[in-house]
């Protein structure tokens, strides 16, 4: 089964990131969950982002790459929007990733926050919702929609709703019926490119054009990107 290493979001490793790798690791793979926060949670995106930027983003982001130093090359990597940008900068240039979960934010892969053209052969979902300011509004669906665009195995999936953090069930913005079909989607995911492992790189199998290089909705040293909560 696969192995991940999943980053947390702003509020630190709240009740409901613990759920959700509890969800993963059920279906028999090993999940990572490095508390960049030393234990510390926050009650709101403000006060987990004044932690951040007291402790200073690049400094947090690079710890959280420093953890996967002693983990194997073939991993998985997630992140939760400020977790995110981690996520997608070890999937774009630490060797061996084999795939990337990218939650409610996205790093553009050209221009000035770019980590570098996206690695050949590294598989990706990017899911956020809709109508979220910040996933929309601040740039990270155009950068989203230009990975899709031109990574042959990319995917991203939108949800109805506003929230950002729709998919933390310990917090106000949980939505539920968004949250099961994004968990459902991880899930196919990991059980699709983990055999990789297993045997040479080979395309990626034939996938309706609207999921494999278009958007889905349902019923978020190198430089460092903006901050993201």
């Amino acid at each position: 089964m696969a192995e991940v290493l999943l980053f947390h979001h702003a509020q630190g490793v709240t009740p409901g990131i613990t759920a959700f790798a509890g969800d993963l690791r059920a279906a028999g793979h090993t999940v990572h969950v490095p508390d960049l926060f030393d234990g510390r949670t926050f009650d709101s995106i403000e006060d987990g982002m004044a932690f951040i930027n007291a402790q200073g983003f690049d400094a947090l982001r690079e710890r959280g790459v420093r953890t996967a130093d002693d983990l194997p090359a073939e991993l998985v990597y997630a992140g939760f929007s400020f977790g995110e940008t981690i996520a997608q900068q070890l999937a774009q240039t630490r060797p061996g990733a084999r795939g990337a979960l990218l939650f409610y934010s996205c790093v553009p892969i050209s221009g000035e926050w770019a980590f570098g053209a996206w690695p050949e052969g590294v598989p990706v979902q990017i899911h956020g919702a809709d109508h979220d300011p910040i996933f929309v509004d601040e740039g990270d669906i155009d950068a989203a929609r230009e990975i899709v665009a031109t990574v042959p195995d990319a995917e991203l999936f939108l949800y109805p709703g506003d929230q950002h953090y729709f998919a933390d069930s310990s917090l106000p913005s949980y939505d539920e019926e968004a949250t099961a079909l994004l968990t459902s989607r991880v899930l196919e995911f990991l059980a699709r490119v983990w055999p990789r492992l297993a045997a040479p790189r080979v395309a990626p199998p034939e996938r309706p054009c609207a999921r494999r290089r278009g958007e889905t909705r349902a019923r978020d040293s190198v430089r460092g990107p903006r901050m993201r909560p």
